[in-house]
């Protein structure tokens, strides 16, 4: 995409969704040694595009340099793990599939679904770029190809002789450059007896509960189920289902077929079009009005870390995922704030966080400080993570999660 096109219709983009300033890759972990290396950092601005509605940040990296060395490991999350056990059970009841059918999954990370239809007797095969969580999956018994998909990809896998009966493309299309490539490729490799799922954060739910955090280099694009439907229409694939489901704050689930399958679309699709125009979504005052409310919640962030510190309060962060990069670096927290942040992704552990360098460490250096407060950057996971760490309340210690507004959970 050149800076200032589109990247699905090649419209001049020049309607601002939220500047978020200069930041680093959010995966941009850095090694202590070069903690004092040059570190680059991009702009992080967001477009809206007058033509089809996407949402978008200009490239400033080619992809290899973002996910051939991927520290995300999707099986560390325990909730995510038991989302996908029951897609896979809900899928494989839903549309019939048995011994003989072909499940293929698009950004497969280390097998953290495909191998729930494998262990159910299905033919499974994950498409991954990244080196590290492709090895893992092959450990788990899952065939999986490293390399990126799009029409080059989906064209060799149909000369292989795989005709899947469903692929699935969780959380990938976002973080593609090229969308009308992959979304190509997905018409090339689907049959017309097929379907595809995807699923992805929705636009509508950025917006509403002010998710800026979830703005991030690695996540170039932004969907309303509006620019959706016009993204596959496009490529003559015929969305027919939508499903709301919680997971990263608010997401979508698509079911899409060819346009020959003929399926009828489901009453879903009709009020989620209601809500997404009642919601004004392609109006500017509608993104001056979200710009406006991200700027109120950085300053509550940072009035509340600032007010800790003067009553002598003690704060840890939880967790190391992009969207806490995001929030750090644009709050402009440093480790007078908070000294160190743990995850449980021993690939993270003993790194730095890019741009404000908080050291990541083992849950249980949090446990061994007992700070006063746990600022926990996966919001999505707040349920999860209080759960794990249920004895930072035998010390009287507090948890913090910042969506949709700052809270403080006792």
């Amino acid at each position: 995409m050149a800076r200032h096109r589109c990247r699905f219709c090649v419209e001049r983009l020049d309607e601002t969704f939220v500047d978020l300033g200069l930041s680093p890759l959010a995966n941009s972990f850095v090694p202590p040694e070069r903690a004092d290396a040059l570190e680059p950092a991009y702009p992080l601005h967001a477009y809206a595009c007058r033509g089809c509605g996407l949402v978008q940040l200009p490239q400033f990296e080619p992809a290899a340099n973002i996910f051939d060395r991927y520290l995300y490991y999707s099986s560390y999350s325990e909730s995510w793990l038991r989302h996908a056990e029951a897609y896979a059970n809900e899928m494989i009841v839903r549309t019939n599939l048995n011994a003989a059918s072909e499940v293929i999954e698009i950004a497969s990370n280390d097998g953290y679904l495909l191998q729930y239809f494998l262990r159910a007797g299905l033919r499974v095969l994950g498409v991954e770029p990244a080196g590290g969580p492709a090895a893992a999956a092959r450990a788990r018994g899952i065939t999986t190809q490293t390399c990126y998909f799009g029409r080059d990809t989906a064209a060799a896998l149909r000369a292989e002789g795989h005709s899947p009966d469903l692929i699935v493309a969780n959380n990938v299309l976002p973080h593609v450059p090229d969308i009308n490539d992959f979304v190509a490729g997905l018409r090339i490799l689907l049959p017309d007896t097929g379907r595809i799922t995807l699923e992805l954060p929705h636009l509508l739910q950025l917006i509403e509960q002010v998710q800026f955090d979830t703005i991030y280099h690695e996540h170039l694009s932004y969907f309303s189920l509006a620019t959706l439907e016009t993204v596959f229409r496009a490529h003559g694939l015929h969305v027919f289902d939508a499903e709301e489901l919680p997971t990263h704050g608010g997401s979508l689930r698509l079911h899409v077929c060819t346009d020959a399958a003929h399926r009828k679309s489901s009453s879903a699709l009709d009020t989620l079009r209601r809500r997404e125009a009642m919601a004004r979504l392609g109006e500017p005052e509608t993104y001056l009005d979200f710009q406006q409310r991200v700027a109120t919640k950085r300053a509550m962030i940072r009035d509340f870390l600032r007010a800790a510190r003067r009553a002598g309060k003690s704060v840890l962060a939880y967790g190391a995922p992009a969207k806490g990069n995001t929030l750090l670096n644009y709050c402009g927290v440093t480790r007078e704030m908070i000294p160190f942040t743990v995850d449980r992704n021993p690939h993270k552990q003993g790194l730095l966080l890019p741009g404000t360098h908080l050291p990541v460490r083992d849950p249980a250096a949090l446990v061994a400080a007992r700070p006063d407060y746990v600022f926990i950057l996966p919001w999505n996971l707040r349920d999860e993570v209080i759960a794990q760490l249920a004895e930072v309340r035998t010390w009287g210690g507090q948890f913090v999660v910042p969506a949709p507004d700052l809270t403080i959970v006792p």
